[in-house]
């Protein structure tokens, strides 16, 4: 479905642009039959109309990606004068609601290259970014450290990004060995790393979306960095001298006994 309305409101040509990269060539686009505006080529509805001056009607409350229904808003109506459609035309919808949903799987993915992009850009110790969830008002960066305090750096940073600044409000930053989409070494490494006297930052008063139902007032919250990474100099605390590791042979004795199990079958 496409929906087009005249003046004021006009489009630019980045959802073309998308399309286009997505397919490896220019997209095609029509005439809009009404407007003359451009419109995808192809596409199953176009509604053309007309956003009417200074008038408003209340529009919501809606199920968001949040698990909960936002507030009525007084919005503009859109007087709808045409609509056109191919034979048998296919409507494409997504739900939304409580995670996970299909959109969570799609937005999940947007928000985490965005994040990782703009953190590697001035911190090339950032080995990936796990913001897949409500999207990306809680984010799992993995990272290396230069010197003690450098996780906390990173966690903030990610809340200041142009993608963070209105939507992470919680970050877990973790050691480059724990895989931040691997949520038991997440849960081991906040359950054995973190000590709440020196390993959390809270930041007052910060900008986030406005459809997070925590923030008070809307758009407004308290966000955290949780550094949940093994400290470093001159940040020495904690007794992390001696990791548990599999020894080199460990990986041949679990085959041995692999196989053991089988030939008894």
């Amino acid at each position: 479905m496409y929906v087009m309305a005249s003046t004021p409101l006009r489009y630019d040509q980045s959802e073309y642009e998308m399309a286009g990269a997505i397919r490896g060539s220019a997209y095609p686009i029509a005439t809009a039959p009404l407007t003359g505006f451009d419109v995808p080529w192809g596409s199953e509805v176009v509604i053309e109309g007309v956003i009417e001056s200074r008038k408003r009607e209340l529009e919501g409350p809606f199920g968001e990606f949040t698990g909960h229904y936002s507030g009525g808003h007084s919005m503009p109506v859109i007087r709808i004068d045409k609509v056109s459609y191919r034979t048998q035309p296919i409507f494409e919808t997504l739900y939304l609601g409580m995670p996970w949903t299909e959109v969570d799987y799609l937005i999940g993915p947007a928000t985490c290259v965005p994040l990782y992009k703009q953190l590697k850009a001035e911190f090339p110790e950032v080995q990936a970014v796990n913001a897949m969830y409500t999207h990306g008002l809680l984010a799992i960066i993995s990272t290396k450290k230069r010197y003690g305090g450098f996780a906390k750096a990173v966690g903030v940073r990610a809340m200041t990004t142009p993608h963070g600044l209105g939507y992470l409000k919680m970050v877990i930053v973790v050691d480059e060995d724990v895989d931040p989409f691997n949520l038991p070494q997440v849960m081991w490494a906040l359950s054995t790393k973190v000590n709440a006297a020196g390993d959390l930052v809270q930041l007052h008063n910060m900008s986030v979306v406005a459809l997070d139902p925590s923030s008070s007032p809307s758009g407004i919250t308290d966000k955290l960095v949780i550094d949940a990474t093994t400290p470093v100099t001159p940040d020495d605390r904690g007794h992390f001298s001696q990791p548990a590791r599999d020894l080199p042979e460990t990986s041949a004795w679990i085959k041995k006994l692999t196989d053991l199990i089988h030939a008894k079958r």
